[in-house]
């Protein structure tokens, strides 16, 4: 598939991509509270995470010009079984192409691939300041209720990076309709 100057494709991530999409979090691992993971994971483990996540679910990267300039990917939502129709969303973009449509493009392709999967409830963990600072902001929060995300839980004081206490929130934005009997999940590869 050809690429036209600036033009956005949306593919599937393999394990080759890893370092490009370590490069992408590396920069949030050690300047922001976006996530709250300490250390820049090393290649070999973000590789065992891409593999990992890709047996069952989208692993999405934005490219642009042949570059990755975002990903996105799902995971399983609290990890029971009853809760297969629900995931855990994740977006990370490079942080010089933010607020420029990529996060969109990549959430509408996620969601697309995980309502034809049968999945039914998507869910994002998004950390919060009190108040904005140099570490983080509400971009996320407010990224996601653009989305249609709602608002169903706040965790007050629960991830401390950078001698700051941060609050997370839980977010959530039904994709599918609820049934009884619910037809199984189609997960990858499965």
């Amino acid at each position: 598939m050809s690429e036209k100057a600036n033009e956005i494709t949306i593919r599937n991530v393999t394990e080759e991509d890893a370092a490009e999409l370590l490069g992408i979090y590396a920069y949030y691992v050690k300047n922001t509270a976006i996530t709250f993971e300490y250390e820049v994971p090393s290649e070999e483990e973000f590789r065992g995470r891409i593999r990992h996540i890709s047996e069952k679910y989208p692993y999405l990267a934005a490219v642009r010009n042949g570059k990755i300039i975002g990903y996105a990917y799902a995971g399983p939502f609290v990890g029971r079984e009853a809760y297969s129709w629900s995931t855990e969303l994740t977006i990370y973009l490079d942080h010089t192409q933010q607020k420029k449509g990529t996060g969109r493009l990549l959430y509408d392709a996620m969601e697309k691939e995980l309502a034809a999967m049968g999945i039914l409830n998507l869910y994002a963990c998004i950390g919060v300041p009190e108040k904005e600072d140099a570490y983080l902001t509400f971009n996320s929060r407010d990224f996601h209720a653009h989305m249609g995300f709602r608002l169903v839980g706040t965790f007050y004081n629960c991830g401390y990076k950078f001698d700051t206490w941060y609050h997370m929130v839980w977010m959530e934005k039904i994709i599918g309709r609820h049934q009884t009997p619910q037809p199984p999940v189609r997960f990858r590869n499965a």
